[in-house]
């Protein structure tokens, strides 16, 4: 028991400005505001502090930054409990946090709204009205995101939303605040160009004259706050998950926690952050229906689906769908979803489509089009899938049809990463398990407060767990070991329970004896241990009892190690030599960023020739390890070197070629990043750039086929076709040097191009040696 109290008591004093600014990751809000406490601190006699609360994500979650300033010293090693100021960021919020409980009486509130002055009131919650009703407050809005995107800054509103601050908050003069904020810009931003840092001065210009008062009526009348998880949610969603989604994680009981550890899986789903400005209306008409924007969505925030016309019966009136394409699904109807909720508002898929007259076009993401997509969602989901023998998987349109089970993680808007681990789980999800490597992958796959990675309706779906950032191909072969020793034990048993006449021989053998490469005959098998299961339910014997608990591993199992450049090239690269020398069947997915990206875009072995990172800001001086022909010397290890933006299909054969690989397989996956320098929705551009100029060579090499008297090798791109700098110079982590030091970048430069020739005549004399014959 305790004593109460009130943890909004507050002991500071009136001169001590109090601002809270409430930011989506990946906005600027924090740096903006550590930029304000150097300029407070060096412009005035202010004392100044900051404390900034956000997760492991690299961006699209909720920052929360405390910024104190005062004429005395500042001792307050604790959090705002009430502030004179408050900033959202993001219109979104309002529906999700209680924002302006910590707003004390006669306070501000600043808020970026796409709305007007005279629109705004009506569109506040309840809540939020009534609040600022009661505490007599000052609100102001601006609509930073249209000043933005019209600057070419995209989300990036920290400016605007910093020089509003300022000029709200009187800290400063105009003109000494409009002074401070400039420099600081060239300071930070100086190092990527004058484009850049004209943008962000565009940016502080365009906040002067846009920031506009609201008077606030004398009466609330809002929208009510929407349920924070559906109702229909699990007891552990909505009394858990809730929680921490609403920022409330401190008021869960010890004894609602997960005591062994685990934690289920698919809750994402209940999140529906609703943080894109723009998401993508499919046209049908326009569509050919190939899938790509499927298969390339990092967030499974568009997907497809082929029905029976009969099945369409009582569709919403908004829900649109064509005549499919394609001889078998003759006579049915596609439909292309987009989860407008979950849409991060990328423009991959827009970028993907290959049709003539595009068939996704960006539209704005308005509270009705939300509320009519949930219902076309919501239906899409409850129809029936297409029945796995219509489905080739190994091609891109074959696996986009079938359930993604890794979805609307909190990876980037625009991820190179998640799409290759997305096709994974639709290729191998349901009989899939996961062991990650620390790093990007881990953040998003598995961070609290949800899970991206989902279930099938009948519970299954990837088994995941992470344990170290060096040991995590040992972690994965264990596994593997695991599986193998549980899969020889209930083979064994089967004959004894053969012997004690528990179950028939003729279905020991066909259990025994089952193909296990297609999805149908993976269904056909778990048939055949359900009848087992029943059968063994009725005996008491003790072998009955012991094949119960492995009856399962008689399913084939599809063991995954994933992670990054900077765990397989460098740090975990002697564990992952290990296990690719074993000869066991584990298949190996590195998402190459070419930089360690969760810690902050530091070099690693992956990163290039040219490239500036953290530990290389002059430009990296040694190439790129090729880690793929490493490994191919082994000659008993699968190999590919895949890139989506480039060819789709290629990735697709390969994860299908790796996983029925029995034995070793390497899928180098190229993954564009933030740590780039690079506009995401650039990103698929880039990767295509990157297999033109021979950085990036597209391959696969299959020991199977020298066994068939074929050549293991098959290069999936042609010989560079257009210079190395027209893609490097694309990204920041090349221009940076250039403008730095543009002798030392042109040296680095040419060396670079000489590498890329060099490393594609080691491939396809390599190529020309593998010929049967040679």
């Amino acid at each position: 028991t305790s004593l109460k109290y009130n943890p909004a008591f507050n002991i500071e004093g009136k001169d001590v400005v109090r601002a809270l600014f409430y930011g989506l990751g990946a906005d600027g809000t924090v740096g903006a505001n550590k930029n304000t406490i150097k300029i407070i601190g060096t412009e005035t006699d202010n004392a100044a502090q900051g404390y900034f609360v956000y997760d492991s994500k690299k961006s699209g979650s909720i920052t929360t930054s405390h910024l104190r300033f005062g004429k005395n010293k500042i001792v307050a090693p604790y959090l705002i409990s009430k502030a004179n100021f408050i900033a959202c960021h993001n219109f979104t919020f309002l529906d999700k946090y209680d924002m302006l409980a910590n707003l004390e009486e006669g306070g501000t509130f600043l808020l970026t709204t796409t709305f007007t002055k005279d629109q705004i009131w009506k569109e506040l919650p309840a809540t939020v009205q009534q609040d600022l009703l009661n505490k007599k407050a000052r609100f102001y809005i601006i609509d930073a995101i249209k000043l933005a995107e019209a600057l070419g800054l995209g989300g990036r509103i920290n400016m605007i939303m910093q020089t509003a601050f300022f000029l709200i908050s009187g800290i400063l003069t105009k003109a000494e605040a409009i002074k401070a904020i400039k420099g600081a810009i060239k300071k930070t931003y100086g190092k990527k160009g004058d484009k850049v840092v004209n943008m962000n001065y565009g940016a502080v210009d365009a906040a002067v004259n846009n920031i506009v008062e609201v008077k606030v009526p004398k009466k609330a009348g809002g929208h009510e706050l929407p349920p924070t998880v559906p109702a229909d949610a699990p007891d552990f969603v909505k009394q858990v998950t809730a929680k921490m989604i609403e920022g409330k994680g401190t008021e869960i009981k010890v004894s609602q926690m997960p005591v062994d550890g685990t934690w289920p899986t698919a809750t994402t789903q209940y999140e529906k952050r609703n943080i894109a400005v723009h998401v993508p209306e499919w046209i049908p008409a326009n569509c050919i229906q190939c899938g790509r924007c499927s298969l390339v969505c990092p967030h499974a925030a568009i997907r497809l689906k082929i029905t029976k016309p009969t099945d369409l019966k009582k569709m919403p009136k908004s829900f649109k769908n064509v005549d499919a394409v394609g001889g078998q699904f003759k006579g049915r109807k596609t439909t292309i979803q987009v989860f407008t909720e979950d849409c991060c508002g990328c423009t991959l898929c827009v970028d993907a489509c290959p049709a003539k007259t595009k068939a996704l076009k960006m539209i704005t993401n308005t509270e009705a089009l939300r509320v009519q997509e949930a219902v076309n969602v919501k239906y899409f989901l409850a129809l029936p899938e297409v029945p796995d023998c219509d489905i080739d998987p190994s091609t891109v349109r074959g696996s986009q049809l079938k359930r993604p089970l890794f979805e609307f993680s909190g990876a980037c808007a625009g991820c190179g990463e998640t799409p290759y681990i997305k096709l994974a789980t639709q290729m191998f999800g349901d009989r899939m398990m996961v062991a990650n490597a620390t790093g990007c992958s881990s953040i998003y796959g598995g961070n609290l407060p949800t899970t991206p990675y989902a279930k099938r309706a009948d519970g299954r779906g990837p088994a995941w767990s992470n344990s170290l950032f060096e040991d995590n191909a040992e972690f994965g072969l264990g596994m593997r070991y695991s599986v193998n020793k549980l899969t020889a034990q209930a083979r064994e048993l089967l004959g004894k329970a053969v012997a004690e006449k528990l179950i028939t021989k003729k279905m020991a053998d066909e259990l025994l004896k089952a193909a296990q490469k297609t999805q149908d005959e993976i269904e056909a098998q778990r048939g055949r241990v359900e009848k087992l299961k029943k059968a063994l339910a009725k005996s008491t014997s003790v072998i009955a009892k012991r094949l119960l608990p492995v009856a399962d591993h008689l399913v084939k199992k599809s063991v995954w190690i994933i992670g990054g450049d900077g765990w397989a090239y460098d740090i975990g690269y002697g564990g992952l030599d290990h296990v690719l020398a074993s000869g066991e069947n584990v298949n190996v997915l590195i998402l190459d960023t070419e930089v360690y990206s969760n810690t902050g875009g530091q070099m690693s072995k992956s990163t290039p020739r040219a490239a500036t990172a953290q530990f290389a800001a002059g430009g990296k001086k040694m190439p790129k390890k090729d880690i793929g022909m490493i490994f191919s010397t082994y000659g008993n290890v699968y190999v590919a070197k895949v890139a989506v933006g480039a060819n789709p299909g290629q990735v697709a054969k390969a994860f299908a070629e790796a996983e029925a690989y029995d034995g070793p397989s390497l899928i180098i996956a190229y993954a564009h990043c933030i740590n780039h320098g690079l506009n995401l929705a650039k990103g698929l551009e880039q990767q295509k750039k990157a297999v033109e100029c021979g950085h990036w060579p597209l391959y696969r090499y299959n020991p199977e086929l020298e066994a068939e008297g074929k050549n293991p090798l098959h290069l999936d791109s042609k010989a560079p076709a257009i210079p190395f700098a027209d893609y490097a110079m694309n990204e920041n982590r090349y221009r940076m040097l250039k403008m730095m030091n543009p002798a030392h970048a042109e040296e680095l430069m040419a060396m670079s191009q000489k590498d890329v020739e060099r490393a594609w005549k080691f491939l396809e004399g390599r190529f020309k040696a593998l010929e049967p014959g040679k």
